[in-house]
Order: C-alpha cells, then structure tokens, then sequence
C-alpha cells in the first residue's frame, strides 16, 4: 500500500487511500480520508464525446428524464448552464465555481457518459496522484490504539458477484485529478422497506474535504464485472456485461461537517468521520423496480456495534484498483478488528489486516450484528502505504444523523 491517505475514488486507480470525513448535519456529501492505495485514484478524462443530458431525476417507468427545479434553481445561483454543462461544462473545476457546501450538491444525469470503456479506464494508475503519509503521522493517541495487525491477504470473490455479494458495487465520479473509482454497498432504507435506493460509501468519494467541493458524475454499479472477468477481456464490452443491473446515479449525497471542513487527500484528519450516504435513480429510468428489489438484497446499518474486544470478525469488500490490482475484481479480507485513535477527541477507529489498495475505499464492512446476522458496521477510509490493513469509522451519531436525512428526504416519494 501506499502512505496513509483516504482510499476514495476521487483518482482513477490511485491506490493511495483517503481520510475519513465526519458526518455533515444532515445535507452534504463529504470526501472520506485514505490512508493508501486503497482507495480511488484518478484516471484519464475520457469523455471527448457530448452525451445528452437526461436527468437527476425519472418519471415513471419510461425514458423520460426531467431536471428538477430545485436543482436548476441551484445550478443559476452558481452561474452554471446546464444545457453547457451537459455539454462538458462540467469539467471545469475553478475553485470559484466548485460548489461545495451541502446544500449546494447537483448531479444531474448525462446519458451515456459511463459506457463500459470509460468504466474500466477509470482504473488506469496515475502516478501523479500516488502520494501518501507515513504511518507515524496518524497516530495521535497510543493509549487506545492497538497493535498494528498483521496483513490479511484479499481474496476474491466467488463470481457471479450478484450471487455472493449482491449488496456490493463500485463508484465512480469525476474530479478535478479526472476519473476515479471507489467501492460503495446497497443498504436499507427505513421510510422504504424491501425498495431502498440508498448507497452507503465513504465521504472523500463523494467530496473533496477542505480544498475542493462535490464530485461530478457520481454513479453506482452494482455487481461491476459479475463474472470477474480480466480486465484485458473488458475491451470493447458491453454495458450490460460490466453493468448487469444498471448505472445509477446519485441524485442526492451527504457526509459529515467534518469531512466538508477540514477532509484533506493525505493522512488521518477527518478519517473517523469519513462515510456518506447517496440516493440513487436509474440512468433509464428503470423497470419501476428500486436498486434493492433489482440486486436482491440491501444490508441494514448498525450503528450500536459491540466494543472491538466483543467482535471476532469484520469483513471488508471491495474493488481495489492499484497495483497489485486492477480494479477489476471483487475482493474480500476478513479478521478480527483492532482500534486505531487518530485524535484523542476523535471517535476511535476500526483497523484490520488487509492488503487491498486504491479503488476500496468506501467498501462495506460487514459484521453479526444485535440479532446475530450481517449489518454493515464501517466502510474502508484509510490505509498505509504498504497497503497491510485498513481503517474505517466507528459509525455512531453523525452517521445515523445522515443516514436518517437522507432517508427522510425521500420518504414520501
């Protein structure tokens, strides 16, 4: 792995992770903190064509995409066109013009933007963006750290991936290092039983943190590669092979206060806040049916989880795509957590062995939880450069705060 940066996406293939963010009150998407390769990693801009522009939002079970007033209202208050925008205004990324607070957040639909190339080249390393911290920068409070684990070597998942891991998937999104891809899980919603489209990831996947704003073109695919197939064998693919139940995009995201405000690219600051949660749309529309009835399966959060000493196992997954990997694959680690204190007034962190890099940030990490079966507990944020463990949030009251917003915000549609 990488130095200790958040593992987002927010670089195509970088394997450097990311910091973790804390939970924004309850609008905003934040970026979660890396530590290494784990997380995402910017990969080229590989969109010279102009789709059209379809929408944030659909209508019935049709093609028909309509931009809601909101959020064109929001785009006129920051100078942006959408009919520009559509046509590739959105890679501009002048500070002035990056919107950032968390009520500013806008996605709307550009039709065909994430083919299957643009996917899979959204792995591609950029070296540029592999930078990380040492481990001796993380570490603010040693009286409640455990020892450092020993690596636990990622293991692939049995394909088909609906089958064995149907919850999980990838994220991809846009910035201003160009494409890059993170790992993201299907969790329940509790205004919407059995029909959830809510995504649970890290924050630095959906926002930059302190020098930057919202991502652009956040989508999520459930089950990427459902056969697990080399990436050599992706050229030239199609959608549906790389995307068996559709691209989904993010029509609302929120994160922490904390990740919007002081979430950086590098090291451990705002890691244990570093986690998001997205509301998705189908790109066409959909059959009518919600991304949990789609995929067969949703996890439900657990946000009371037992003491570390009380947990034998957590389970991460995810799609790590530095090297070693290729971004490709659904990998797996499973081990018994440690604590991690980055700050002695920060919320202690989960920290397991794994080797997984860049590209895994903001995958789930699944444990027993109150009555014994799978919940998700904590997402990938952060990880060292020698890519031996990984580190997510405790996820406590600001995470349940903006899972219960975002939730709400839907609950009557």
């Amino acid at each position: 792995m990488r130095p200790i940066r958040p593992l987002s996406a927010a670089r195509r293939g970088a394997s450097a992770r990311r910091r973790t963010s804390p939970v924004a009150a309850a609008v905003g998407i934040g970026a979660a903190l890396v530590l290494t390769a784990t997380a995402c990693g910017p990969g080229d801009d590989n969109a010279d064509d102009k789709p059209s522009a379809s929408a944030s939002k659909t209508t019935g079970g049709n093609d028909k995409i309509e931009i809601p007033q909101e959020i064109q209202d929001r785009l006129k208050e920051h100078g942006i066109d959408l009919d520009k925008w559509k046509d590739g205004a959105w890679k501009n990324w002048d500070k002035k013009d990056w919107l950032r607070e968390a009520g500013d957040f806008v996605n709307p639909i550009i039709d065909g933007l994430w083919d299957a190339d643009r996917m899979r080249d959204a792995d591609k390393k950029n070296p540029d963006t592999d930078r990380g911290v040492d481990e001796n920068d993380i570490s603010g409070d040693q009286g409640v750290t455990d020892p450092t684990p020993q690596p636990v070597k990622a293991q692939p998942v049995k394909a088909p991936y609906d089958a064995s891991a149907p919850e999980a998937g990838k994220l991809f999104f846009d910035s201003d290092k160009g494409s890059m891809v993170c790992s993201a899980t299907v969790v329940k919603d509790p205004a919407h039983p059995g029909k959830s489209n809510l995504v649970w990831t890290a924050g630095h996947c959906v926002h930059a943190g302190a020098d930057g704003g919202w991502y652009r073109n956040i989508v999520f695919v459930p089950s990427y590669n459902n056969q697990g197939k080399p990436v050599e064998e992706l050229q030239g693919a199609p959608k549906e092979e790389v995307a068996p139940h559709g691209v989904w995009w993010s029509d609302w995201a929120q994160t922490s206060n904390q990740w919007i405000e002081t979430g950086g690219p590098t090291g451990g600051k705002a890691a244990p806040y570093d986690f998001a949660v997205l509301h998705v749309t189908p790109e066409k529309g959909g059959n009518g049916k919600s991304l949990e009835e789609t995929v067969g399966s949703a996890l439900p959060v657990d946000f009371n989880a037992p003491a570390v000493p009380k947990i034998k196992k957590m389970t991460a997954t995810g799609y790590p795509a530095a090297p070693p990997f290729k971004g490709e694959a659904l990998y797996q680690c499973p081990d018994k957590p440690g604590r991690l204190s980055l700050a002695k007034n920060d919320p202690t962190m989960y920290r397991i062995g794994c080797t997984m890099t860049g590209g895994s940030s903001g995958g789930g990490w699944v444990a027993a939880g109150a009555d014994g079966k799978p919940a998700l507990v904590s997402n990938t944020s952060i990880g060292p450069v020698t890519a031996g463990w990984l580190a997510g949030p405790h996820l406590g009251k600001e995470a349940k705060g903006i899972y219960g917003a975002v939730s709400k915000k839907f609950a009557g549609q």
